[in-house]
């Protein structure tokens, strides 16, 4: 349902975050406004030892295919959101075995939905986070204080908290792909007066995300992520989904490598990354990015590169600013997973603390 071939560059209003804002509930008489239900009971389901067979026995109706118009997706995507996190519920349920089969009456409308969307059948980042908020005050910024979450595994603010720190971060990010935009513009004229401003509304803007990732600890207890609502997010490993394929399927879980940001700018900057596990894991989460964001990285990829004749202070701002918002990052994936498992694998099944620190030495490296 998303455009996937841009021809040129071009920025939505809100970055990466939906046009409007999210669609929440399904409206009265709609079929599917019974997950809207689903959503608001499911954590306290998931308290329950009988979730998993409550959850075999629910009538879902498939999405309707003729409702496949730019109007409806924000529809779907509430769909594809409360399907993902019952299926991750299913699958991921704490306090019991990891399941190795999602039943058929989950598995083909989840498929199904994810078919339409252009995506693999598993809850990543853009349902996690980017179609998972409102705003109290929809006259006011999409910022902490006036967001809220849609749906949660559990109870805790601290999930609600964890979540919508990645949404402030994602609405900032606004600041930088219009400033890309500006600099796509100034491109083929090499328009310095141009592009070393944009790339300083970029640092700017990354300066900011960086203040709101350090506020995790206020509201998120490092013992709570770990052991109540993140097992939700972690990857699937050898499931076979009922009745749409036979055969046992590996996804990657919820994880930041999804947003777009990061790898938008590295395209941008051009850092050059050298070929790794790591440099792979990054290519394959595009996989898991909705298809008009792919779009946006692959055209600012097409982009010439800027490192020889922009200003030197205006470029490698850029670059530290980026090196800060990873390195804050390492610190929280330090405090908030590594000191509590033997496990090197995060959420997405990848031994994540090498690599974060290789990202932030390789991006410090490149400036000029």
């Amino acid at each position: 349902m998303d455009s996937s071939t841009p021809t040129s560059f071009t920025p939505g209003k809100r970055g990466f975050l939906p046009a409007s804002d999210p669609l929440t509930p399904f409206p009265p008489g709609d079929p599917w406004a019974m997950l809207d239900e689903l959503g608001h009971d499911l954590p306290s389901r998931l308290r329950q030892g009988d979730f998993r067979a409550f959850a075999r026995r629910l009538p879902i109706p498939f999405w309707d295919e003729r409702r496949t118009g730019p109007g409806e997706l924000p529809g779907l995507r509430l769909y594809y959101l409360r399907l993902g996190f019952l299926a991750s519920a299913y699958i991921n349920q704490v306090g019991q075995p990891a399941a190795r089969l999602l039943p058929r009456n989950i598995a083909r409308p989840f498929c199904h939905a994810c078919a339409l969307l252009g995506r693999p059948p598993i809850l990543s980042y853009d349902g996690y986070a980017l179609y998972n908020w409102k705003r109290f005050d929809t006259g006011a910024p999409i910022r902490l204080g006036n967001i809220d979450t849609l749906q949660n595994f559990v109870h805790l603010y601290d999930e609600h908290w964890f979540i919508l720190v990645h949404v402030e971060i994602e609405a900032i990010a606004a600041q930088i792909l219009e400033a890309v935009a500006r600099i796509d513009q100034a491109l083929p004229r090499r328009d310095v007066a141009v592009v070393d401003p944009a790339l300083a509304q970029i640092a700017s803007a990354l300066a900011a995300q960086t203040r709101v990732l350090r506020r995790i600890p206020e509201q998120m207890d490092p013992r709570l992520y770990y052991k109540t609502f993140r097992p939700y997010i972690r990857f699937f490993e050898q499931v076979v989904y009922e009745g749409v394929e036979r055969a046992p399927m590996q996804f990657r879980g919820e994880t930041g490598a999804q947003s777009s940001i990061m790898p938008l700018l590295t395209a941008l900057m051009k850092i050059p990354h050298r070929d790794s596990l790591l440099t792979r894991h990054l290519l394959e989460m595009r996989r898991y990015m909705p298809p008009a964001h792919q779009a946006q990285i692959r055209a600012v990829e097409a982009m010439p590169d800027l490192r020889d004749w922009t200003g030197r202070d205006a470029f490698n701002r850029v670059l530290e600013r980026m090196a800060e918002f990873r390195e804050v990052h390492y610190r929280w994936a330090q405090e908030y997973i590594a000191r509590r498992t033997p496990d090197p694998r995060g959420t997405g099944g990848t031994p994540y603390m090498q690599w974060l620190k290789q990202l932030i030495d390789e991006t410090r490296r490149w400036r000029r």
